[in-house]
């Protein structure tokens, strides 16, 4: 099944991967975009008392792992992807709910022991249970720092519209009630709600399941557990019993408060739709049939021939039969001449026989060569007869190559007498004509059989040409879907990236994610190797080298006067002490002061590049005070190109799936 994502960047990344293990196509479209939040300052303390950790997602757990290095704080997950997460960031005492946030509670009280300390309930700006409220009653003192925030796209995702209006979704996952609320409303606002008709709505609880009442889903179908695990199973749930959900979603709005009271109301089964299926043996079955066929009647003839007459016998291999004397001389002439025309019968039957097998032989090489080139497959060498009409060919030669005796004269016939015909003769001479005609109503079949197939060959070349077509169609539709997704997928790791540029914070993690996609892409694999270096340590924002900018001033100018006269040198440790210089980008002239002064107020307008070059111009002896912060300014300007590189050519893919 094709299956939309909705989670947010890294969620979705592992679920297409699980996806994609099971057979399935999935299509990204994130509704949220995760932006790490710094600390509070008392953060530290509040995890250094704390008797455990309360984890309710996998974010949380990343988040975790960046605001602090300690890995050995038992940690109570919600759920097991939550709990894998935290296990693969290092953190050695883990615990598992398995279920939702009241399941998490249930086990703080039964594992925890009120006395022992505070929990820290480590969650993103909104939550969906305040576990402080939830324990409060049985004793706990229960913490919360957002250490991270989910923020909402104000449009739709051109991966998502653009696989809706194409229709084609079969499912679409919702991990939270939040994802589906959005869903809901940026659905409508784009305007291609209508489109929905086919695809089923799979929520990870009923809560999640509630605001999708409002669209035209074809089902909708909550979780049995609040687990992805649970998710995953009822995708293939559904993919085995051919996208039957067992409920469906009334396009009628409800209440909130009737929502509220009631998130998961019952839906009435719908019974799947009867299907039709005409069986039978196909084209090519009823083509090897016919050929079979003909061949078992030609070969029954041939496996019998020993237990014929021996006068048919003789006759069949060619031989002429030595009468026995009989005292009727034309009852002798009479047998005579029925085996010359016998002998002759079956001589014009064999050569006609090895005729049409050398023209079926030919057609059936035409026509295998015929299929084969419409399946794509290399034709069968034209050396490489059919078996069964070699076996054929066999027989007949086996049965020519015999020796042929001609009639032996009787020198010396007897008087001629007049007899009755006997009557067994006469049986033998009509038997060997019936077994003649059989023969000759095989190989009229055979034709006939091969005519006929040549007809169905044609038909089936026609259905395949047509299924091809079909196919190729609905696969590049796929294609299309998919891209769009890998192109949106690309912007919003370009937007991660920004972000951790102006914050001064490492990008290693969601430079991780472009791998994948920049295997079939060289242009992103440049990208990425130009961003490699600066990844593990990331680079100092522009507000940083403006609030440093300053201090790398005052001693450039204290350097520029230190090789000339004492009073110069005198001066220059009078500006290392006190800061007397102008400023402002009016300042006119090429020395140190006013490149200096030009400088700052690049860097203050944002022209980062401008204020490097002129920093780069100043005189060598300046070198020393401005070497650290020109290379810091140079990482900022190469780590900006390259992410900038990488936002155009994420539009550029994405335009290109219009």
């Amino acid at each position: 099944m094709r299956v939309l994502i909705t989670r947010p960047e890294r969620e979705a990344t592992t679920l297409a991967a699980a996806l994609s293990e099971r057979g399935h196509v999935p299509v990204i479209a994130p509704l949220f975009h995760l932006q790490l939040l710094r600390p509070p300052a008392d953060f530290s303390a509040a995890l250094a008392a704390a008797q455990a950790i309360l984890l309710t997602s996998a974010n949380g757990a990343r988040a975790l792992a960046d605001a602090s290095d300690q890995r050995g704080r038992p940690i109570l997950a919600v759920g097991d992807t939550t709990a894998s997460t935290a296990e693969g960031l290092g953190f050695s005492a883990v615990a598992s709910a398995s279920g939702d946030g009241l399941a998490l509670a249930e086990m703080v009280r039964r594992e925890l022991d009120p006395k022992a300390g505070p929990l820290l309930h480590v969650s993103g700006a909104d939550i969906a249970l305040d576990f402080a409220e939830a324990l409060k009653a049985d004793g706990f003192e229960v913490q919360r720092f957002a250490l991270y925030e989910a923020r909402e796209e104000t449009t739709l995702p051109d991966s998502a519209r653009a696989a809706i209006e194409g229709r084609a979704l079969d499912a679409a996952t919702f991990f939270s009630p939040r994802a589906a609320a959005l869903f809901v409303r940026l659905v409508q606002e784009a305007g291609v709600s209508s489109a929905l008709g086919n695809v089923t709505a799979i929520a990870i609880s009923p809560a999640a399941a509630a605001p999708l009442k409002t669209l035209p889903f074809k089902a909708v179908v909550a979780a049995t557990r609040p687990t992805r695990q649970a998710v995953l199973d009822e995708i293939d749930r559904l993919a085995a019993t051919g996208m039957e959900g067992p409920s469906t979603m009334s396009d009628t709005p409800s209440s909130p408060d009737r929502a509220a009271a009631d998130p998961a109301p019952p839906i009435a089964p719908t019974a799947p739709p009867r299907v039709e299926v005409r069986r039978g043996i196909g084209v090519a079955g009823a083509f090897l049939t016919g050929i079979v066929s003909s061949c078992v009647v030609l070969a029954g003839a041939l496996v019998s021939l020993p237990y014929w007459p021996a006068e048919i016998r003789t006759l069949w291999r060619g031989e002429a039969a030595v009468p026995a004397p009989t005292p009727a001389l034309d009852l002798q002439a009479v047998r005579q001449d029925a085996a010359a025309a016998a002998t002759a019968t079956v001589t014009a039957a064999r050569a006609e026989m090895t005729v049409r097998l050398d023209d079926l032989e030919k057609r059936l090489r035409a026509l295998s060569a015929t299929a084969a080139e419409r399946h794509g497959a290399a034709p069968a060498p034209p050396s490489t007869p059919d078996p069964a009409i070699a076996e054929l060919r066999r027989k007949v030669e086996a049965l020519e190559s015999r020796p042929t005796s001609a009639p032996a004269a009787d020198p010396a016939p007897p008087a001629p007498t007049v007899a009755a015909p006997n009557p067994d003769q006469e049986r033998e001479i009509s038997s060997l004509k019936l077994e003649i005609a059989t023969l000759r109503n095989a190989l009229q079949s055979l034709d006939q059989a091969v005519s006929g197939q040549r007809d169905q060959a044609k038909v089936l070349a026609d259905a395949v040409d047509k299924a091809r077509s079909e196919v190729s169609a609905r696969g590049a539709g796929e294609q299309k879907a998919l891209a769009a997704a890998n192109a949106s997928a690309v912007i919003g790791i370009a937007a991660r990236l920004n972000a951790a540029l102006d914050s001064d914070l490492p990008f290693a993690a969601d430079l991780k994610l472009l791998a994948p996609l920049a295997q079939n892409d060289a242009r992103l694999g440049e990208i990425v190797a130009a961003l490699q270096p600066y990844a593990q340590s990331g680079v100092s924002s522009r507000a940083t080298l403006a609030a440093t900018f300053p201090a790398m001033a005052k001693a450039a100018l204290a350097d520029d006067v230190a090789d000339d006269s004492f009073g110069e040198r005198l001066m220059g440790k009078i500006r290392n002490l006190v800061s007397l210089r102008r400023v402002g980008a009016d300042v006119q002239g090429d020395s140190v002061e006013a490149k200096l002064a030009r400088a700052e107020a690049a860097v203050e307008a944002g022209d980062l590049g401008k204020a490097v070059e002129l920093v780069k111009s100043m005189p060598p002896q300046t070198a020393r005070a401005t070497a650290g912060w020109l290379s810091r300014a140079e990482d900022y300007l190469a780590a900006k190109r390259a992410i900038d590189q990488l936002a155009a050519q994420a539009v550029a893919l994405l335009g290109a799936t219009r």
